[in-house]
């Protein structure tokens, strides 16, 4: 598996002892994605400070433009290098009121299909991360076997030779 890292992830994670190559590249939308299909799959990685920042002014329109763009994505999520609780207690800073937060956070879910996962510490995020990734190639792997064998081509195998 090859994890493309998008160039301005600033912290971005490493995979270390995972079974994947990590390479950089310009995507569209989120912080990862897999080669060659990045415009498919993709996750957003957010701390809690930069959730956060994502709820109110222009940063919330940015965002928002982004969850508008993954509609489009067969898999998309945004995971939260925090529990709930800590933007329910408002465990940050911002003048944001937790509650708005919170509900800014429900209904982006809602209003755009795309999960939010609250991973609790950096370390479950790169964990939930890369799962998201690896289970999104296994199934497109199978779903395009299927449409190969469907067409008469041999799972695995290149398109047929020009005669």
């Amino acid at each position: 598996m090859i994890i493309v890292t998008d160039n301005r992830e600033q912290d971005a994670y490493t995979f270390e002892g995972k079974d994947c190559e990590v390479v950089p590249g310009s995507l569209m939308t989120g912080d990862y994605s897999l080669l060659h299909l990045e415009d498919k799959v993709s996750v957003e990685r957010k701390s809690l400070p930069d959730l956060v920042a994502c709820l109110v002014g222009a940063g919330r329109e940015r965002f928002e433009r982004e969850l508008a763009r993954a509609r489009g994505y067969d898999c998309f999520s945004v995971i939260i290098e925090a529990h709930f609780t800590e933007l329910a207690a408002g465990q940050y800073r911002s003048k944001m009121n937790a509650h708005s937060a919170c509900q800014s956070v429900l209904t982006f879910q809602t209003r755009y299909g795309v999960p939010f996962f609250f991973a609790g510490s950096r370390k479950a995020g790169e964990y939930v991360t890369f799962s998201i990734l690896s289970k999104y190639l296994r199934e497109a792997e199978t779903k395009y076997k299927r449409i190969v064998l469907a067409h008469g081509g041999e799972a695995g195998s290149s398109a047929p030779a020009l005669q």
